[in-house]
């Protein structure tokens, strides 16, 4: 679904509202105005205040770009901001953002954009990305498209399939949530791939009690053994800042740890 500012406001609500599987009447509950006026508004028959679209995308979660979108169709002026992250009013976001990155060393860690563009990264990747296409490193670098790519860390990757399988399902979940359509340009284009991997398990992967999917990645000699976690902003009132996510690999193994220390130049 393409949730485009073109529509009228009511019909964005209610895509907004079916999007995240609520009725009339629960929304109506939860935003505390009456089922009838909800579905005026839907219909077109009422036109929502401000305040009463700001409460709604409250309740349905909408993203910050789309609140935009929403105060657009319905006539008022965008509340969020959009900046760069090189803008000098986002200065203490850009030095958040650096001091993750370079604290995180010897270990790799980038971060992305809405819709997984490389904005930053420190040191410890390029080992990690030796093997890859140049072509594939020239901006924008989506580290989706790489890790997928038969001319990426695809063919590198042990656990290709499970690994494959867990990026197509985290990107069509996004997909799912925030009815992005460039999103969804993405999922399809990557879901296209050839499945491009050793394919099978011929190391074995550590035990993590089945609570993470861990990345077999075979640089070398070496099978480095790596789980992720993502960190975003808690309160974001910029879009920029909003959509900006930072994934952190760590050693799920001590010969991981050991190999990262060496590639790094640390002791």
């Amino acid at each position: 679904m393409n949730l485009s500012s073109a529509q009228p406001v009511g019909a964005l609500l209610r895509a907004w509202r079916q999007r995240r599987r609520l009725s009339q009447l629960d929304l109506a509950l939860e935003a505390e105005v009456s089922t009838r006026h909800l579905s005026c508004v839907e219909t077109g028959r009422a036109a929502p205040s401000r305040e009463m679209l700001l409460r709604l995308a409250d309740r349905l979660e909408v993203p910050l770009r789309e609140r935009n979108a929403l105060l657009l169709a319905g006539g008022y002026a965008p509340m969020y901001p959009e900046r760069a992250l090189a803008d000098p009013s986002m200065a203490a976001a850009r030095r958040a953002v650096d001091l993750i990155l370079a604290g995180h060393m010897p270990y790799p860690a980038i971060a992305v954009d809405r819709w997984w563009n490389l904005v930053a990264h420190n040191p410890a990747m390029a080992p990690l990305l030796a093997g890859v296409d140049p072509a594939l490193l020239q901006p924008p670098v989506n580290p989706l498209r790489i890790s997928l790519h038969p001319r990426g860390l695809a063919p590198m990757i042990v656990n290709a399939a499970d690994w494959r399988a867990h990026v197509l399902a985290r990107l069509h979940k996004q997909v799912q949530v925030s009815g992005d359509v460039r999103l969804a340009a993405l999922f399809d284009e990557l879901r296209a791939l050839p499945h491009a991997g050793e394919g099978g398990h011929d190391a074995a992967a550590p035990d993590l009690g089945g609570v993470a999917m861990p990345l077999l990645l075979r640089v070398g000699g070496q099978v480095l053994h790596l789980i992720s976690t993502i960190t975003v902003f808690g309160t974001p009132v910029d879009v920029t800042l909003s959509e900006l996510a930072l994934e952190t690999f760590f050693p799920a193994d001590d010969a991981t740890a050991a190999w990262l220390r060496r590639a790094a130049g640390t002791a």
